[in-house]
């Protein structure tokens, strides 16, 4: 295991024996699973379907949203594999979030592990199903992989804690994730910022940077030109997206640029939000999809002009990702993770996190580009998202499953050459020269 402050030593628990390819039977706990919709459930599922896809045996220890407890052939993203539900409770001060009963977890997953006797427990947090599921992981020798998508920041506003004591609470929650994450034989987290982040407040070591992943091919993006400005977001409708300064941000937009927004997703926010884009005059503009099927998403992004993340906690942030291989420039808040996919001036920009006039400017910065700019800054992003490619994510944490040396994969794609840069300053002075030619 891997205490506080020491590297994080792969040697110290059981597992397959490196070198050996044949498949594994993996068990990966998530506190979250869907239908809950948000990136840590997103991820866990893809993890389990890509896995499945290429031939081993995977097995998920989640939460029952209906009551019914067992083990079930599931289907999702396309593949079939087991879950495991286990009884759960709704936790009253948010909207969708369900624990698993917290006095049967280790009983469980004791159970659990000695029926499917796993290669290796892959946990998804340190919360309830991943604390029970490594307590008795450990008792077995079982090896340990944890992924880490905790930020106290997405939660402390739904413990009912007083202010004051919120810093407090966020010390002890990350000291708390430290010992539970400091059980696993690798430990990672979806961008190297988010990995130093990790390391910063916790003191664990070795944490890799391993992206969540996507298939970008699922996604299509469009070059026709546009009809309509239609601005995007995909996610949780929570206090921590700061929807808010986007429904700010749209009321302070030129009326000539005619904007549309679309919000997919839903949350224990979407009440105050439709309150708030009354009151700012452009209800008749926004609409909120609420939860929708993986096919209207993606058509939400092919017709879209810009995706907009104003969110302040982001480990990595699946739905920017999903916009950028829908071929979207993306409006970003400065903040965590997102500098990581938004180079600013690339492929969208970057803004002062919770200022809603620089997001408008940033946004109305996008919209008035020309068709041939617009063209530029979509293709950007596709250059961008193509080392977050699924496969690379999935063959990694085999290696990791295997107790194999990994190298964590480069996502950071370098800046446009000096040549490519002065191609596109060359193409946009063309484009504004025609642009005042015809006016």
């Amino acid at each position: 295991m891997a205490p506080q402050g020491s590297p994080i030593d792969a040697s110290d628990t059981a597992g397959p024996v490196p070198g050996d390819d044949s498949p594994l039977t993996v068990l990966i706990v998530a506190d979250t699973f869907p239908p809950d919709v948000n990136g840590a459930a997103n991820f866990a599922m893809r993890l389990a379907a890509g896995l499945t896809e290429r031939g081993h045996d995977v097995h998920v220890l989640a939460q029952s949203h209906n009551n019914r407890a067992g083990a079930f052939r599931e289907r999702h993203a396309g593949q079939t594999f087991t879950v495991h539900r286990l009884l759960s409770l709704r936790w009253l001060k948010h909207d969708w979030i369900r624990f698993v009963y917290p006095w049967r977890i280790n009983a469980n997953a004791a159970r659990i592990i000695d029926e499917v006797k796993p290669d290796v427990v892959h946990i998804q947090s340190h919360f309830i199903a991943g604390r029970g599921a490594s307590n008795q992981a450990v008792k077995r020798g079982v090896r340990i992989v944890a992924t880490n998508h905790f930020m106290p920041e997405n939660l402390i506003e739904f413990t009912g804690l007083p202010r004051f004591i919120w810093p407090l609470s966020v010390r002890i929650a990350w000291k708390d994730a430290a010992r539970i994450l400091g059980r696993a034989a690798e430990v990672t987290s979806p961008t190297r910022r988010a990995a130093d982040y990790l390391e910063q407040q916790t003191g664990l070591r070795g944490v890799h940077a391993v992206s969540c992943g996507i298939r970008a091919a699922d996604y299509t993006p469009s070059f026709e030109p546009r009809t309509r400005n239609r601005i995007a977001f995909h996610g949780r409708v929570a206090p921590e997206k700061q929807l808010d300064k986007l429904l700010e941000a749209v009321a302070l937009l030129p009326e000539d640029l005619d904007v549309h927004l679309d919000i997919v997703g839903d949350g224990d926010q979407r009440r105050n939000l439709e309150n708030q884009a009354g009151k700012l005059g452009i209800r008749d503009r926004v609409e909120f999809h609420g939860r929708v099927t993986d096919q209207r998403l993606r058509r939400v992004l092919t017709e879209a002009t810009v995706f907009a993340m104003p969110s302040i906690a982001e480990l990595q942030s699946i739905a920017t990702m999903e916009a950028m291989a829908s071929g979207l420039p993306v409006v970003a808040a400065d903040a965590m993770a997102l500098p990581h996919l938004v180079h600013d001036g690339e492929n969208g920009y970057l803004f002062p996190p919770g200022d809603s006039q620089a997001l408008a400017d940033r946004i109305e910065r996008v919209l008035r580009l020309p068709e041939e700019e617009l063209l530029v800054m979509k293709n950007a992003s596709l250059r961008l998202i193509e080392p977050h490619d699924i496969d690379t994510t999935l063959q990694v944490f085999e290696h990791m499953y295997r107790g194999e040396p990994v190298e964590d994969p480069i996502t950071e794609v370098p800046p446009l050459s000096a040549k490519l840069r002065e191609q596109f300053r060359s193409l946009r002075r063309k484009v504004r020269s025609a642009t005042l030619t015809v006016d």
